[in-house]
């Protein structure tokens, strides 16, 4: 999908919102135009990134015959005179004739000549120390190229990299991989109303997202250092503006928190406006969380970075980070577009007219049902805590008992490596 820029300024609220999956196509189509260059990192450094490249094999897997079990490597009828031992790791010598057998070990090489393995405890011995039993019908080998041939793609471009892939690409003989690195992220924290220790007081709250965006950054792959967190940024234009291009020069993605609407002290726009930003996407037609907002600034060095406009609500913000963000950091780290799972209403969600709703619930793991949880205010924290993701209700659409919608699923852990 194409992406309309429109310059920032402080009248972007004049603009109508954009459809809420549109505004997640718009900014996956942005993030993957700028994913992050590729580099060659060793095995477990690789860890939590993001194959840049399709993982192929080098040889067959496994590249030459191996035994599954432990027992006789055997050729001819028996009984089987033994004229040797094979371990794992050897190269034996073929067997010579009919009515031979050598001792093999679980994952040896199978020795030229074999016709069959016996398993060693359905084997017996002769008195004059031949080898006797009947093997099974069922090879007791894997063959080369069972599980891939040389050359045959095993992963696209775009898999996470997590323990499995790290130990499928050392099996197939890879020392390094080519990743996407994790896009580095720093968060803003905009509001001279903001307490950043104690219970709140009189006209003062404690800020609940300093704390919690990072932790949300991280889930979806990205990297954020705790000098990466500023905040409460003074309330004036000169401080966003400063802070804003302190942040950009270190970071792919700059989340701030609250100043997205048009109030006496919202400077995000005009803030925008004078680092010459443009909107990818400005206000987005959701409940919770409608002012929202991605911009894009282009560097010195001429590569973009991007400003994700989170509002100050809490759960609005949270809303805004599984719409803009989730999808933003997919396409940056050239993931696939998140996909969204379908679930059962169990009870019912009320629509928001020509907005899409985003109502958290909770999912029966069982019957794969979702129900609302309750304090779900803009400004509550209590219902996301306990929510397994949002149901979406989308425009003009009442969310019926038994209905299938889909869901945005909260990741429970971070990415690994992040």
């Amino acid at each position: 999908m194409s992406v309309e820029p429109a310059v920032a300024t402080d009248r972007g609220a004049q603009r109508p919102p954009v459809d809420w999956a549109r505004a997640r196509n718009q900014v996956y189509a942005a993030g993957q135009a700028d994913a992050l260059v590729p580099v060659e990192l060793p095995l477990p450094e690789a860890d939590g990134l993001t194959l840049a490249e399709p993982l192929t094999t080098l040889t067959d897997l496994p590249a030459f015959p191996t035994s599954s079990v432990d027992g006789w490597a055997v050729r001819g009828t028996g009984p089987w005179r033994v004229v040797g031992r094979v371990l794992a790791g050897g190269t034996p010598p073929p067997l010579p004739e009919n009515g031979t057998a050598v001792e093999i070990a679980t994952g040896a090489m199978l020795p030229d000549g074999a016709d069959e393995v016996l398993r060693i405890e359905e084997s017996t011995r002769t008195d004059d120390g031949r080898v006797a039993g009947t093997p099974r019908t069922t090879p007791e080998w894997r063959s080369p190229g069972e599980e891939a041939y040389a050359g045959e793609e095993l992963l696209p471009a775009g898999t996470p990299v997590g323990p499995g892939v790290i130990g499928l690409a050392a099996s197939c003989g890879y020392d390094q991989l080519r990743v996407r690195p994790a896009p580095r992220a720093a968060l803003l924290v905009f509001g001279d109303e903001l307490l950043t220790a104690g219970p709140p007081q009189a006209g003062q709250v404690r800020d609940a997202l300093g704390p919690a965006v990072p932790a949300w950054l991280r889930r979806y792959g990205a990297r954020v250092d705790p000098a990466d967190v500023i905040g409460p940024v003074a309330d004036t234009l000169s401080a966003h503006v400063a802070a804003l291009r302190t942040a950009l020069a270190g970071a792919d993605l700059v989340c701030t928190t609250g100043g997205t609407m048009h109030g006496p002290v919202d400077h995000l726009h005009p803030a925008l406006a004078e680092l010459g930003a443009d909107y990818v996407v400005n206000t987005v037609a959701v409940r919770p969380g409608f002012p929202m907002l991605l911009a894009r600034v282009t560097g010195p060095d001429g590569r973009n970075r991007y400003v994700a406009g989170l509002p100050g609500n809490p759960q609005s913000a949270i809303v805004a980070l599984v719409s803009l963000v989730a999808p933003l950091l997919a396409g940056l780290q050239g993931r696939p577009m998140p996909l969204l799972p379908y679930v059962t209403l169990g009870e019912p969600v009320a629509g928001r007219g020509n907005y899409t709703h985003l109502a958290l619930v909770r999912v029966d793991p069982v019957l794969g049902t979702a129900r609302p949880v309750r304090h779900v205010g803009s400004a509550m924290l209590r219902g996301l805590a306990q929510a397994d993701g949002f149901a979406v209700i989308e425009p003009g659409g009442t969310g019926e008992t038994g209905a299938r919608v889909p869901l945005v699923p909260l990741p429970l852990l971070p990415s690994v490596g992040s």
